[in-house]
This record gives structure tokens, C-alpha cells and sequence, in this order.
């Protein structure tokens, strides 16, 4: 497949994309790494696209709130998109808290290129970032609905990739290690 003038890599298991689905608690820096490691893909001439978890659900019409049926919804249509683009050769980058199990284990099992990374905060630092004011609302009683908080989440099981994001690395440096780690590379035309 020809890329802006590379050749693409064809994987044993057909031309689909890579699925880089990046998981874990609000506020654990998915958006800006997973940006980051778009623009990193985009740099080496690949078709990737970048699928955030908040934007995506103002595209699907803002009628998806935080329950945990909704959000189990949600991800599950994340990860259908996810696989009908990638199927169609296009790299996704996909940050979303993903909080089940089931799937992440429903993507390994269809999603022919499948990367999972984790971004591990601990929950005292989640509350110092405090993010959106989501753990400061939480903890005063005033919001609900918040994974890790008063929604269970389901730490990954299998991650390809575990980085404990707890500031003692930028977000340049979570996304190089990614890219480093991951990214196949390209063949020369």
C-alpha cells in the first residue's frame, strides 16, 4: 500500500492497521499522549487517525451519558470503529478509559493489529491533577459516575504496554517510548 511515497509494512495477518488503544483512569494523560503518538505516526508517513473517547462521544450525538451500561456502549462502538477502519489499512490511535475487560479481551480477539497500553496513575495523584475538577466534584459528594472513584474500573489484564504515568515522565517521552516500542516499521519502496 502506498503511503505518501513509502510503502507500508504488510503484516502476516493481512494489510489491516495497528489499533493503538490506549487505556486507563480520567485523567491519566491518554488524549495527550495518544495525540502525540498520532502526530508520530503521521510523521512516518502512515494513514492513522486519532479517536478520542470525550470528542467521539460529541460526534455520536452527545446521547450517551456515564452510566455504566452507556459507557459500555460507548466502548464497544469505540471498538467497532476501531476495527472498520483498521480493516481498511488505516492506523487508529484510540484513547478512551475503556473500564471493561471484556473489552479489551473482544479486541484482541477481532482486532487484527491490536497494541494495548496502560497508563497506570495512582489514585492520589489522579486526585492532585484532578483534572476537569472530576475527583475534587467526586470526592466532595457533589459528581458521581467517576471510574476508579464510584464506578468500578477494570485494570487491563494483558496490556502490550504498562506506563506508570505519574509525572516522572513528559508526555514527549511516554509517546517516543510508544512509537519506539510499537510502531512497525517501513519498507523502502
Amino acid at each position: 500500500m502506498q503511503t505518501e511515497g513509502r510503502t507500508r509494512t504488510i503484516s502476516s495477518k493481512g494489510c489491516a492497521g495497528v489499533t493503538y488503544w490506549i487505556t486507563g483512569l480520567p485523567g491519566a494523560g491518554k488524549s495527550s499522549v495518544a495525540s502525540l503518538l498520532w502526530r508520530r505516526l503521521r510523521a512516518d508517513g502512515r494513514f492513522a487517525l486519532f479517536l478520542d473517547g470525550d470528542r467521539m462521544r460529541k460526534v455520536l450525538g452527545g446521547r450517551f451519558g456515564y452510566s455504566l451500561q452507556d459507557r459500555r456502549i460507548l466502548a464497544h462502538t469505540y471498538a467497532a470503529l476501531c476495527r472498520e477502519l483498521s480493516d481498511q489499512g488505516a492506523d487508529v490511535v484510540c484513547a478512551t478509559v475503556s473500564m471493561f475487560e471484556g473489552v479489551r479481551q473482544w479486541n484482541r480477539a477481532n482486532l487484527a493489529n491490536y497494541r494495548e497500553i496502560y497508563l497506570r496513575v495512582p489514585t492520589e495523584i489522579l486526585h492532585r491533577r484532578n483534572q476537569r475538577g472530576l475527583y475534587g466534584a467526586a470526592g466532595d459528594g457533589r459528581a458521581g459516575q467517576v471510574p476508579g472513584v464510584d464506578q468500578p474500573y477494570e485494570e487491563p489484564r494483558s496490556p502490550d504496554v504498562v506506563i506508570d504515568n505519574d509525572g516522572s515522565l513528559g508526555v514527549d517521552a511516554i509517546a517516543d517510548r510508544l512509537h519506539a516500542e510499537l510502531a512497525e516499521p517501513f519498507s523502502a519502496p
